[in-house]
Parts: structure tokens; sequence; C-alpha cells
């Protein structure tokens, strides 16, 4: 208890509550603009931690990470233009519920249930941290291929429309995810002597292209036809809420322990947890047709999972000194240049450290309704402003992002083609959310394989020799049986005689 009501006095203190605030706005800002992550927020911010002790370090860190996240929401569904990679599996879900009149209840549940979502996995960090570190720790090359596999499956289920046409689109982002370094070998692949594709083609500008720069050009051609972006009047985000919380509560429960699970995987994070969550809500839902066309289910799912992952991912970071994602790995770096190495000592030596971390977790969630509403509310003017002016803005904002993260302007050019590219598939009915998770999914998918092969000295039985590898094998396999089964003509269900 006493090393609980030292904690309070940290966290409490004036200039520890400054610096959570003064994160706060920034993580907002940041994780509104498309392009600029939630990771490149907590980058920012290690060189201003050097100057500060641990508590109010961290506690920059955790605030302007969990801001950032809920953020990204804002423009994927007023301008389905994700503003974080977290946000990217229910863009066109938010941007479909915007153009159907239902921005204010979009805005009112991505809020609600980040804020819950947030707490929840706190919650189960601050409970069963030890527990859950312990299943991580036990993964390894196998269990991560498998479970990269069981990722792609989700292609089948998030891609609208034809299957067949999303597992197009998913192979080509795997083919798109070849480009660089061969992990294993260490040789090119279809670099063509270009240097800038020897690492690979970089994330976020093909994020940034696929949904905004694509979106921009689809607003450009219809400009004649719409003058304006969607109008909406500024209305109460709650309305309708409790309704929504009635029907979907299970889905709230399901989406955080998704997410709360897979953040808790070291190299997982907050962008696969909402793709994984938002693919088992359309295959678990009653209503699986209406996913893709501004459906609420699908949306309190996946932004309870990406909530609630970044608590998950401080488990392995805390108990083991496992990154449970690319924060987590700069939270690392910042625990040790404070003298605090992560690991189970860390409970028993800076007990009171760890606490304050739980404190700020939950202090940040609760900052983040009254900050998220203020968002809110000031974004939705952008709706007003005539797309003639809107639509360079936007495209300025995306350069600067892609830019950004490359330092050079092979960024804004992947940009473009990548813009360009996914407006023919989107025009042709190919989504391009798929592609997105075989880019996402494909590094992790290669690099696991071959290192399991190597371990296994090329035998396939290896991949099912360890207990938890071999569930999740057999179980992906099953899954493949069964979506196979149904696509055969002798699968599928008959209609009943009259």
């Amino acid at each position: 208890m006493t090393a609980i009501a030292t904690a309070f006095g940290l966290v409490f203190d004036p200039y520890v509550l400054a610096v959570i605030m003064g994160s706060a706005v920034f993580g907002m800002f940041v994780g509104a603009m498309p392009g600029l992550t939630a990771t490149m927020a907590t980058a920012l911010l290690v060189p201003v931690t050097f100057f500060m002790s641990p508590v109010p370090a961290l506690g920059a860190i955790v605030t302007a990470t969990a801001m950032a996240i809920f953020a990204g929401d804002i423009p994927a569904a007023m301008l389905r233009m994700p503003g974080t990679p977290a946000s990217a599996a229910y863009a066109d879900e938010s941007y479909e519920m915007t153009k159907k009149g239902q921005l204010d209840l979009c805005m009112g549940v991505n809020l609600v249930f980040s804020v819950l979502g947030g707490i929840f996995g706190v919650l189960i960090l601050i409970v069963l941290a030890p527990v859950l570190a312990e299943v991580a720790i036990n993964f390894s090359s196998f269990e991560y291929f498998w479970l990269a596999c069981l990722g792609l499956t989700c292609a089948v289920f998030i891609g609208t429309g034809d299957p067949l046409k999303g597992l197009l689109s998913l192979f080509i982002g795997l083919a798109i995810g070849c480009i660089g370094i061969d992990p294993a070998a260490g040789q090119p692949r279809f670099t063509f002597g270009n240097v800038d594709l020897l690492s690979g083609i970089n994330f976020i500008p093909t994020l940034i292209g696929m949904f905004a720069v694509s979106e921009l050009l689809r607003g450009a051609v219809t400009m004649e036809k719409a003058g304006m972006m969607v109008q909406q009047t500024v209305g109460n985000m709650f309305a309708g809420l409790g309704a929504v919380a009635r029907k979907y509560w299970m889905n709230f429960i399901r989406g955080s322990v998704i997410g709360t699970v897979i953040g808790a995987l070291p190299g997982a994070g907050a962008d696969i947890a909402a793709w994984v969550s938002y693919a088992v809500s359309k295959k678990l839902s009653k209503e699986p047709e209406k996913f893709g066309t501004g459906h609420i289910e699908g949306i309190v799912d996946s932004t309870s999972a990406n909530n609630s992952a970044l608590g998950g991912a401080w488990i392995p970071a805390l108990v083991f000194g496992i990154p449970g994602d690319s924060i987590t790995a700069i939270v690392i770096g910042v625990l040790y240049m404070k003298g605090m190495n992560p690991g189970p000592t860390v409970f028993l030596q800076t007990p009171e450290l760890i606490y304050a971390v739980f404190i700020i977790f939950i202090l940040a969630n609760l900052l983040m309704f009254p900050l998220g509403w203020a968002a809110i509310k000031s974004a939705k003017q952008i709706l007003r402003v005539p797309r003639n002016i809107l639509l360079p803005i936007i495209l300025i904002f995306c350069m600067v992002g892609s830019f950004a993260m490359t330092n050079s302007l092979y960024g804004v050019v992947l940009m473009v083609v990548m813009g360009l590219f996914g407006w023919l598939l989107e025009e042709h009915g190919i989504p391009v959310a798929p592609l997105i998770l075989g880019l996402v999914l494909g590094e992790m998918l290669e690099q696991n394989f071959m290192s399991s092969m190597i371990k296994a000295n090329g035998s396939f039985i290896g991949f099912l020799d360890r207990p938890i590898a071999g569930m999740l094998g057999v179980l992906t396999m099953l899954l493949w049986g069964g979506m196979l089964w149904k696509a055969l003509p002798f699968g599928r269900r008959q209609p009943a005689a009259a």
C-alpha cells in the first residue's frame, strides 16, 4: 500500500499533470493528421523525455499514444483517411456511416468505446500481466507463422463483395511486401537497381496513398457533381449510444479481449488487433451483409480492440522486457535510459513506478473523453469547407506525412503511385483493405516461415510439433478447409424445395 500511495503522489504532482495534459493535446493532433502515426508521436517525444524524471517521461508517452490511437478515427470517419494504421481496418465503415448522415453516432461510438476499451486493457494489464506475459513468452517462430496465417485469413472476411477479389487483393499485398531485401538470404528482390526500394515498400505512404489519395482522386473526378464535402450539422454525439451499448455489449467485450491478447503478443499491435477484431466481428455477425455499408457493429469491435491493445502491449514490455509493438520498443529504450531495467525485478525494485504507469494509463483514458469530444467538435467544421479548397489542403498534409516517414521524395512518389493504384483497384471492385493486410502481415509471415524452416531442418512436421503451434495450425487448416468446402458446389447449402 505504501508503494501505491507513493505512486499517487508521483502522478498527481502539478508538473506531471501539466506534462500529461500537454502530451494529450500533442497526441490528439498527431493522430488526427494522416500519416503522423502514434509511433511517430512517441518517437518525437523521446528527445523531450531526456530532461524528465521517469514518471513524467512515461506519462508523456502513455498519454500521447492513447490519444493518437483514438484521434486516427476522426479523419477516417470524416474523410476516409485513417490518421493512424490502427484506424485503417474500419475506415471504410466509418466513412460510409458519414455519407449516410450518421457521423455523430459514429464519432460517439468511437470515443466512448475507445475510452472503455482502453480502460479494459489497463485493468487486464494490472490484474493478469504475469499470466498473459507467460503465454506470450512461449511463442516461437512456429506459433507466429500460424498466427500470421490466421491473420491473413481475415482478408476473406474484410473484403466486401466477391471473396475472390478479396483474395486477389491480399495476394497483391503479399507480392508488394516481397519488394526489398530477402530476410533469409539477404539478396535484393524486385528493386530494379533502385536504392530506395532496398528497404521495402514503406507502410505509411502506402496506407496514405491507398486510402487518402485514392479518395482525393475520386473526389476530384466527381468535383462537378458535388461541390462540397459531406455536410452535417453539429449534433449530439451521444444520442443513440445507449441502444448501441445494449445491442453490442458482447462485441465490446470480445473486441477488448482480442485487442488485449494480440497486444500482449510481441510483434503484434493495435493495427493488427483492429483488423482481426473487425474480421471476427463480420464472421460472427448475424448481419454480415451490412458490413462495408456503414454498419456500427464492426466499429464497436475494432475501436475497442485497438485501444485495449495498448495496455496489452505493455504486458511483455514491463514483465519480460520484450516489446509488444513499436511503441513499447521505444518505451523500453526510455526505461533503460532512466535506469529502469524492464523485467520481473522491476516489480520488486521500483514498484511505485509500475503503479504510477497504471495510474497514468487510467488517467489518460479518462482524459480522452473531454479532449476527444473537443477534437471532434472542432474537426467537424472541416466538412463545411468547399471541396476545391479542402482537397489540396488534405493532399499537402498527406505529402508531409509521407515525406516525414522517409525523409525523401521517395515517400511522396510512393504515396502517389499507391494512390493511383488503389483508385484503379476500387474502380474495378477490388477492395484495398486486404492488400493493406497482406502488406502488414507479409513480412511477419515470411520471416517466421524461413526461421521455422531453418529450425526444423526443412521439415514441415516441425510446424506442428509444439503444443501451441499444433493447436494454431490445426485451427488454421480447419478454417481453410471450411471455407474451401463452402466454396465448392456440393458444399453450398441447397435451397429447400417448395
